[in-house]
Formats: structure tokens, sequence, C-alpha cells
């Protein structure tokens, strides 16, 4: 395969995978929104554009920090690239350079994602992007399932690469903020805007009913950090995305012949998610390891993108 080939189809990962955790994002906090009081509500929007690094572009927008403005700014906007429809932009070019190595179906789910927003109304309106953010999730998961559906071959193993990575990236942001940011000053830990908010957070990861199966002693942070950093059975927490990549950079050192520094880093940090106890990070900085683990996955990213001369 083309350097270029694979280059496009790891992107295609990234950015679809992107839009639709931008996505969830924006639904979540509009559903935290409407539970929470000033300026608890104000925080979350603001949580929203920190999640995911947009807060310096918004304010240099002069706007206020509402629902509706911030809503529109992550999912309408096109003058940044973190918002839902420059996201989908970029998957859906990143996908026509490689049309042939995708299925009818895969295809479909990025064209149609992208006329939902290419289609978008002429004012912003809360109601409007949510409706439009629901259908981006919707072929999301449409385009999940297509790729499962096709061969297994390196068209696959390479966006499926692509999303992996994005996605450990997103839950460390996730989570660091969060743990961090979110809760207004005066509001109490473990008070009911507390848990409202770690609900949220498990919303926008699709771990809500995971969450009730694996723990029955109710909702606590020790846990929601358990379930998100280092249960390997829930798809988007860390570790499982770090077993993921270790297995499709396997697959791919098999039948392309290249094996490197990618496959080293990533077995490393596999192995060392193996022996971590969520109680023992939350005690030594979760702040802390969340951004050396955001920090070792770009350098992961651009160790790929080296081996399989993406750069």
């Amino acid at each position: 395969m083309l350097s270029r080939t694979a280059s496009s189809l790891y992107w295609l990962g990234r950015y679809f995978e992107r839009a639709d955790f931008v996505a969830r994002l924006v639904e979540a906090t509009a559903r935290l929104d409407t539970l929470s009081s000033r300026p608890a509500g104000e925080a979350a929007w603001a949580s929203a554009l920190a999640v995911t690094e947009n807060d310096e572009a918004f304010a240099a927008t002069g706007a206020h920090p509402g629902q509706t403005e911030v809503a529109c700014f992550l999912t309408l906007d096109t003058g940044h690239p973190g918002s839902v429809v420059r996201c989908l932009d970029m998957a859906r070019t990143n996908a026509k350079a490689v049309r042939t190595a995708l299925t009818r179906e895969a295809w479909t789910a990025i064209n149609r994602a992208w006329l939902s927003f290419e289609r978008g109304p002429d004012q912003c309106e809360l109601s409007d992007t949510l409706r439009m953010v629901a259908s981006v999730q919707n072929e999301c998961r449409g385009f999940e399932g297509a790729v499962q559906r096709m061969l297994r071959n390196q068209a696959t193993w390479f966006v499926r690469l692509g999303q992996a990575v994005e996605r450990a990236d997103n839950t460390a942001r996730l989570v660091d903020v969060k743990y961090h940011l979110l809760l207004p000053e005066g509001e109490k830990v473990g008070g009911s805007l507390d848990r409202d908010q770690w609900t949220t957070i498990l919303q926008t990861v699709s771990a809500v009913t995971a969450y009730r199966w694996l723990y029955s002693d109710g909702l606590t942070v020790g846990n929601v950090v358990d379930l998100l950093l280092a249960r390997s059975e829930m798809p988007r927490s860390l570790a499982a995305s770090a077993e993921e990549v270790v297995d499709l950079l396997g697959l791919l050192a098999k039948h392309t012949g290249r094996h490197g520094e990618a496959d080293r880093m990533a077995r490393l940090r596999a192995s060392r998610m193996t022996r971590t106890r969520s109680g023992e990070v939350i005690a030594n900085g979760l702040h802390q390891y969340l951004r050396a683990f955001i920090e070792e996955n770009a350098q992961l990213h651009s160790a790929i993108g080296r081996q399989f001369t993406f750069i």
C-alpha cells in the first residue's frame, strides 16, 4: 500500500472519530446545562471548549460562552479545525482519496454525515444544532458498523488505528478537564451537581449502562476514573485503546513488514496499563498522569507516521 493511501486511511479514522466525539460532547453538555443553574451551566460549556482545546479560538471571537454560542462554534463554525463540520470535511476529503479502499456502506455513512452539516441552517439555533448532532452520531455508528464488516486488510486496520489513537486522546482529555475544571467554585465535591457532571462524562463515552453493570456501589469518582482508565472491557477506556493499538500495529507489521518504534512504544504503554490502579493514579496525581498519557499518545502518533512514512 502506498504511504499516502495509508496516511489518508489513518487520518480518515482520526477525523471521523473526532467528529463523533465532539458531537457527543455537545449533546451531553446541552443535557447537563438543562440540569444546572448559572454559573454551573456556563462552566459546563467552558469545559467543552477546554476538552477540545478550542477555548482560545472561541475567546478570539469575543462571543459570550453561552450554550447557543459554544454549541454552534463546536459544530457549525468553519473558522477553526476543531468543529464537527471541519472534522467531517477533512474525513470526507481523505475518504475521497481512498474511495476504492472503502465499501459503499462506509462511504455512504461519511458522505451523509457531511451532507447533514453542509445543508445546515441559515441561523444557528441550539435545537437545529442538536438535531444535526444526532444525525452525525447515527452516521458515525453506521460507519463503525461498515468498517467492522470490511475485509480484514490493511485499509481496515489503518482506519481503526486512527480511531484508536484519537479515542485514547479524547477520553484522557475528557476525564482531565472534568477532574480539574468543571465544578464551579463553592460547589460540593460529591454533591448533586458533581454527580450530574460525572454522569454526563459517562454519557459522552456511552458508558452509563456499562458502569451500572460493573459497579454496584453507586456513582463515585474513583469508579468512574477506574472504568475510563483501567477497564479494558470498556471500549473507550485508555486501557482498551492501548490494547487495540498494539493489536492493529501487530497485524500491520505482519502484512507490511514494517515494525519499529511505534510497536515498541505501544507495547510498553499497554503493558504499563495492565498494572495501572486507579486509586494509585488519583493519589499520585490524576492530572499529571493524564497529561503524561496525552503527551505519550502524541509521541506514538508521530512514531506511527515515521514508521509508515506518513511524514
